[in-house]
């Protein structure tokens, strides 16, 4: 899956837990950018994540993310 495919699904993820049609991610987005994306919404959204991409985040992994690109990047770590 291209990395571009990725930010359209993970994009699509954060619109249904945030229930925000307006949300458009790029790969510099960071919580501070999108409104609701707040520490609890944040486990929502890593565990729909995982589920929309059949994968795993270690708490280590979760925790070096500054941005949306580097979630990203751990996707494709993951052989996605």
């Amino acid at each position: 899956m291209e990395k571009s495919e990725m930010l359209k699904k993970v994009n699509d993820v954060f619109i249904d837990i945030l229930d925000d049609e307006s949300i458009v991610l790029s790969y510099e987005t960071t919580a501070a950018d999108v409104e609701d994306w707040d520490s609890l919404n944040h486990i929502h959204l890593v565990v729909a994540v995982e589920k929309a991409f059949k994968i795993k985040f270690t708490s280590y992994e979760i925790q070096t993310w500054a941005n949306v690109g580097e979630m990203l990047d751990c996707i494709i770590s993951k052989n996605v």
